[in-house]
């Protein structure tokens, strides 16, 4: 199997992130668990969820990317860019909500009609205030632990130890 040296296979790089048992059980189940995210999101009106545990769920499929894989693969798929990008989707969609609400005379107004019991496209603008709390808790969370991740600890060098540690 000829390959040309550009192209990488994340199965073949077995130096970075965990164990082959840990790698294989993370690629069938990233997509449950981001399904699992969205589900508590667009039905956070109904039961118990919403934006921000679905947010938290969501992110936490990325996070088990880089856990299992390594930063770089992870990076590969969502970087810090998009993240901020997502973060930054998300404050506006929550704030262009509460603007939409003052044009029909009270902030955050449900400027849709009132639900129906049992209806799940029936909740007026709460959905979407999920979705906009979604993509700011998410995004943030991720990109909270990508900077704990990618920042080195600058403490102590090896002339520090030798000199007994004065400075």
């Amino acid at each position: 199997m000829n390959k040309h040296p550009h192209q990488t296979d994340v199965r073949d790089n077995r130096s970075t992130g965990m164990t082959l048992i840990v790698k294989t059980i993370t690629r069938l189940t990233i997509g449950l668990i981001l399904l699992y995210g969205v589900y508590i999101v667009l039905h956070g009106h109904l039961t118990p969820g919403g934006g921000f545990a679905g947010g938290v769920i969501v992110a936490l499929s990325f996070i088990h990317i880089m856990l299992a894989f390594g930063k770089k693969v992870a990076l590969k798929k969502v970087s810090w860019a998009v993240a901020s990008l997502f973060e930054s989707l998300g404050a506006l969609l929550f704030i262009g909500i509460g603007v939409i609400g003052i044009l029909f005379g009270y902030f955050f107004l449900n400027f849709w009609s009132k639900g129906e019991p049992f209806n799940l496209f029936s909740a007026g603008i709460i959905p979407l205030c999920n979705i906009a709390i979604s993509f700011k808790v998410g995004a943030g969370l991720f990109g909270i632990f990508l900077a704990l991740v990618l920042i080195k600890i600058t403490g102590s060098t090896e002339g520090d130890r030798e000199e007994g540690g004065r400075r």
